[in-house]
């Protein structure tokens, strides 16, 4: 027998014969409800078509991003949302999915501004144009110069790069001969991630270096019969000497011939490497300094490099210009005197020194 169930005890999703079918717009909520749903569907694509069309800020604000792999993209939206950078984390999401890149980005370090549009913002990350600093090497420098320069531009301390470059396991794992890495630095610019340790580094100035060097200088060091050790360590003293580059090979050929006859090399960078960075002026108690280095007081070539030479000095290492000079002396302008006599180059230093 059917009992008869009053209209307000009905149970919840059973409509009523006469409201079966259709929405009661009699209803005061019901009509807000509506009208809401309405202004959504009219707005969204309105804010969406904004969102990707104006940055968040003026520029004025930057913030490096870590997103380690294994983020997902509403983690990175609502990273982005939070710093500033993007002014909605769900549109940031969206436009992701309808640009078909929410498999494609790549983790790693980001540098964003809050005045980058967000379709920037994803190119670089599905790019993977991960911030990293710039950071050059000049030719010439030696391993203290060069840890000054990362010490000062606060990208590594100088302590702990050098004791990497004097590390025995890693000279070992890299096939270098000799106390340090000075000499094998590749005179270069070089990408420096976040994150990147001195060791990595000095992997990668080596790498560049015996990418040129073997590329184009081994097979000439084998035929003049010097070690690419030798070849370094003559190239860093030509480094030093040469101000003007056209002179390299004429340095080169004072070296050659001194190694050639045994003479002392006599060369004045040498008397002040460990000590001081040499600027162009040594004085009696340096020449007299007894150094391993100090190529005054002993004979050939000094044990290592003493700087990291440039590719222009590698190559007049091995290729000396053909003169019988044994002696050069520098004018005042940088370039030099080179002399072929004792007698002649003790009148070229009374003229330029004295």
């Amino acid at each position: 027998m059917e009992e008869n169930i009053p209209e307000n005890e009905k149970p919840a999703g059973e409509a009523t014969e006469a409201h079966h079918g259709r929405v009661d717009l009699s209803n005061r909520k019901t009509r807000a409800i509506l009208a809401l749903a309405i202004i959504l569907i009219l707005t969204l694509p309105l804010r969406y078509l904004a969102f990707i069309a104006t940055p968040a800020g003026d520029g004025g604000k930057t913030q490096v991003f870590d997103f380690e792999k294994g983020y997902s993209l509403a983690r990175i939206a609502r990273e982005l949302e939070k710093e500033g950078i993007v002014s909605s984390a769900r549109l940031f999401v969206v436009f992701t999915r309808l640009k078909g890149d929410a498999g494609r980005l790549q983790a790693g370090e980001y540098q964003f501004t809050d005045g980058m549009k967000p379709s920037e913002i994803l190119r670089r990350m599905v790019a993977g144009e991960v911030y990293v600093r710039r950071f050059a090497v000049p030719e010439g420098y030696s391993i203290h110069q060069v840890a000054e320069l990362l010490d000062g531009q606060k990208l590594l301390p100088k302590e702990r790069f050098l004791k990497a470059a004097t590390d025995p396991t890693i000279l070992k794992e890299l096939g270098i001969e000799g106390r340090s890495v000075e000499g094998y630095l590749f005179p270069s610019t070089y990408d420096v991630k976040r994150k990147m340790d001195e060791e990595a580094l000095i992997r990668a100035m080596v790498a560049q270096f015996d990418q040129v060097y073997g590329a184009k200088f081994a097979e000439a060091s084998k035929r003049l019969g010097m070690s690419r050790h030798q070849v370094i360590t003559l190239a860093s003293l030509i480094e030093k000497e040469a101000v003007a580059p056209a002179e390299r090979p004429i340095i080169s050929s004072v070296f050659h011939n001194r190694l050639q006859k045994k003479m002392r090399l006599q060369s004045d960078p040498t008397a002040v490497y460990g000590v001081r960075a040499f600027a162009g002026n040594v004085t009696k108690h340096d020449i007299e300094r007894p150094t391993p280095y100090n190529t005054y007081l002993i004979e050939g070539l000094p044990p290592g490099p003493i700087g990291n030479p440039s590719e222009g000095a590698i190559e007049a290492a091995l290729n000396p210009a053909r003169t019988s000079y044994l002696y050069f002396v520098a004018r005042k302008d940088g370039t030099h005197h080179f002399s072929t006599t004792l007698d002649e180059h003790n009148a070229a230093v009374r003229t330029y020194l004295k």
